[in-house]
């Protein structure tokens, strides 16, 4: 949730409405140096306000509860015990992460989670854990059956001496039981054969990074000097009514990779409900964005590292744990219950100004400070680049450049991104105000003033600083720091970036993977966000943990601006729909895609393909008000648009349904649900709307599941024809249905068929992803593996 809990913002927006008359004037009209000293009174003096933000921070514990790693630990064994050895992995983490650092349960936690690691192949993450159980203070008692799991695991690595020294270990000194015994006797054995035979070879492991066996040819990039992290074909304009923005200095190719930048920051979105509502516990067993992702590097988490202060923050390495704790989480760890109260943006906010450091934060905040216009549009202070004697030169003049005319991934760069303070709605000012003091007021009560102002870690702190006059009262420093998170909260509703991941459904252990996008986290992209947006962009981007990558998705000429979408694709969306979405970014948007739409007069395209159409005659209803009419006049069928609309919603709940099916293991169910679902809606939606092409991509992927290819292919392709309508050949969307396809096509044998689509989803992927992508990885893999088929099955296939 990117603002705060929706009961904080009642309680916000309740106090507003009680203040006086003549004070919300103020609030509304104030600087952000102003609001921040108001905030202070009236929390100050709003006693209540703060206990009920405190007791809503009850309802999200970060803190370590043993209680709870006991439960999540025999809730990890009963899942071990029916083989189900990924659900055990998760559980076996969640337990840890709520475990006493050092203590012996959590050493047990590690020792368990390394044996479903063994079951599921992951040979080097089992020994890794094995380790962390040995160096915690594993029981002596419990030691020879981990390091039975450990000799097994080097031989799988092929690792022979090391597995041999073991063996002899456990063989001479250590009591074994019967079960024990016979293990160890058959490593014994396999061990002396692989001798024997000289086998050198490992086991294989299930790839954890992305696929290296065939390379693509290495991209062709050169930096701008000017911009970090953009290419030397890009340069940077300034205007009065684009503002800051990106041109083509040469003509460029689709594909081509156009800007390549780390976050500044980023705070990983929690996902779900951390505590269920309800219910006969308090844990939830369900895995969140939290749970399958690294805090720090967004990584997908495999044998999570917990933080051994909360319960909240896990990391794929003790490299990025021992990182984040310096840059960040040793002043955040005991915060988490407020954080995930307040809301990413305050997350985000607080984060950004560690990262910077108090000395950098306030010379900016104190350079704002020069004049209100510079306040309220850092813009004003800096020439136009007309003024500039040369291009070069000019850059100068642009907001965030430093004294060089450099454009850097900085947080000067950052600082300078506009918050459009007067134009954000008075009451969403004051609750980003009030949250932003009650935030560092609790930094402050913590003792961990210190912290923020020196960033030292937490050996280092001397006494924290205190304010003199009262020890409510929030000192100099911070409400500077309190200043700075305002302006980042406010700028976060403009510049804002989601990192998104294409996330598995499903189990994953399919011959076929089916996944979507999901927001995985909030972050600042300085040089990204000098893209301006358009409603059809002539740019893709992708991410890789932390890293954004923008690719030019169509040919870009020479001297024309680069534009990224925020959200509401003129594919997806009717124009006064986008229109209404993109009034939070508080422009109107003039692409040509909006003007011809809007000035034509002609009903898009995307309202055609997505209505309803006539039970009767399968024509096209149409109207804007709660009666539509058929467009048939030999028909004059109408029907409520309400009435329609709640068939729609029926719809989509027996297809979720029917997915629900075949989660559990019932295929054959899920694949009367849908059939039946298709019927229904073919009898009052258009032939061509979206949901249509999602039903047939749910179709195919349960065939799959049964290895029907032949039926899942015919199923995919009716589902590509209409992602096609919506989205265009080239689309990633139609890219990612093609390497389904691909997929169905390559285990169902049909290799001419299989090689053509594998191609031609290379060919839109690579544009969107790159060569070095995942994807194109899989897709060359097929298609090795497929040409190097005797030719006479090439042939009659």
């Amino acid at each position: 949730m990117a603002l705060p809990v929706a009961e904080w913002q009642g309680r916000t927006a309740r106090l507003w409405a009680a203040l006086d008359p003549a004070l919300r004037e103020r609030l509304a009209a104030a600087s952000l140096h102003d609001a921040v000293r108001l905030g202070c009174d009236l929390l100050r003096t709003e006693e209540e306000e703060e206990a009920a933000l405190e007791q809503l921070c009850h309802r999200a514990p970060t803190d370590k509860k043993p209680e709870a790693a006991s439960w999540y630990r025999e809730q990890g064994n009963q899942e071990f015990k029916r083989g189900q050895y990924q659900a055990a992995l998760r559980l076996y983490s969640k337990a840890a992460s709520h475990e006493l650092p050092g203590s012996p349960e959590v050493s047990v936690c590690f020792a368990n989670r390394s044996a479903a690691l063994l079951h599921l192949g992951h040979f080097e993450d089992c020994l890794e854990d094995i380790a962390r159980a040995e160096s915690h203070g594993y029981p002596d008692r419990l030691l020879p059956k981990v390091l039975l799991r450990k000799a097994e695991c080097l031989l799988c690595l092929g690792r022979l001496q090391e597995a041999q020294d073991i063996l002899r270990v456990l063989e001479s000194k250590i009591a074994l039981d019967g079960v024990m015994t016979t293990h160890l006797t058959r490593l014994k054995k396999l061990s002396q054969l692989k001798v024997k035979l000289g086998e050198k070879e490992r086991c294989p492991e299930p790839a954890r990074e992305a696929r290296g066996g065939i390379q693509g040819e290495p991209e062709i990039w050169e930096e701008s000097s000017r911009i970090s992290g953009a290419s030397s074909s890009l340069s940077l304009s300034f205007d009065a009514e684009r503002g800051r923005h990106l041109v083509a200095s040469q003509d460029i190719v689709p594909g081509q990779r156009l800007v390549q930048e780390e976050a500044f920051v980023s705070v990983l979105c929690p996902g779900e409900s951390l505590a269920l509502q309800g219910g006969d516990t308090a844990w939830d067993t369900r895995a969140t964005s939290a749970d399958l992702y690294c805090h720090h590097c967004l990584r997908q988490l495999l044998a999570s590292v917990p933080c051994q202060g909360c319960s909240y923050a896990k990391y794929c390495s003790q490299g990025c744990a021992d990182m984040a704790w310096q840059q960040y989480h040793s002043t955040e760890c005991s915060l988490g219950a407020l954080l995930l109260t307040l809301g990413v943006f305050c997350h985000v906010a607080l984060r950004t100004v560690l990262l910077a450091g108090f000395a950098e934060v306030s010379r900016l905040v104190a350079w704002s400070h020069r004049g209100d216009k510079n306040l309220q549009n850092p813009e004003a202070s800096c020439k136009p680049l007309s003024e500039a004697a040369d291009a070069g030169a000019g850059s100068r003049g642009v907001p965030g450049c430093d004294s060089s005319g450099q454009y850097q991934s900085s947080y000067q760069a950052l600082f300078h991104l506009l918050p459009h303070t007067e134009q954000h709605s008075p009451e969403h000012k004051f609750l980003c105000t009030l949250s932003v003091v009650a935030l560092c007021k609790q930094l402050q009560a913590a003792g961990l003033e210190a912290a923020v102002l020196s960033q030292e870690s937490p050996q280092q702190w001397s006494k924290p600083k205190t304010c003199e006059k009262n020890s409510d009262e929030l000192s100099p420093e911070m409400k500077t720091v309190a200043e700075a998170m305002l302006r980042h909260v406010l700028q976060l509703q403009c510049n804002a970036q989601a990192i998104t991941v294409m996330q598995e459904l499903g189990p994953g252990d399919g011959a076929v993977v089916d996944k979507k996008p999901v927001r995985l986290a909030t972050a600042f992209f300085p040089v990204l966000s000098l893209l301006n947006h358009s409603c059809c962009p002539n740019t893709s981007v992708s991410f890789s943990g932390t890293a954004a990558t923008v690719r030019a998705s169509q040919p870009i000429s020479s001297g024309q601006e680069v534009l990224h979408c925020y959200g509401p694709h003129c594919c997806r969306m009717r124009v006064a729909e986008r229109q209404q979405l993109l009034s939070q970014y508080f422009f109107e948007c003039h692409c040509p895609a909006c003007l011809e739409e809007l000035e034509s007069g002609v009903k898009s395209v995307v309202s055609i393909r997505n209505s309803f159409c006539c039970p009767k005659c399968q024509a096209q209803m149409q109207g804007e008000e709660d009666t539509l009419c058929c467009s048939n006049e030999a028909c004059a069928t109408s029907a409520s648009r309400d009435h329609l609309s709640g068939r729609l919603q029926d719809l989509q709940q027996q297809i979720k349904r029917a997915l629900d099916l075949l989660r559990v293991g019932k295929a054959d169910q899920a694949i009367k649900m849908l059939l039946k679902c298709q019927m229904d809606a073919g009898t009052f939606l258009s032939p061509e709307h979206l949901l249509m092409g999602e039903m047939e991509d749910h179709l195919a992927q349960v065939y799959a599941t049964l290895g029907k290819w032949q039926e899942a292919a015919r199923h995919l392709k009716k589902s590509i024809e209409i992602v096609e309508m919506h989205h265009g050949p080239s689309s990633v969307e139609t890219g990612h249905e093609l390497f389904k396809l691909a997929q169905i096509l390559f285990n169902g044998f049909a290799v001419s068929e299989a090689l053509s689509t594998i191609q031609r989803a290379e060919g839109i992927l690579s544009v969107h992803f790159g060569p070095q992508s995942a994807q194109i990885q899989e897709l060359q893999e097929m298609k090795a593996c497929l040409s190097e088929l005797p030719r006479n099955i090439l042939q009659r296939t």
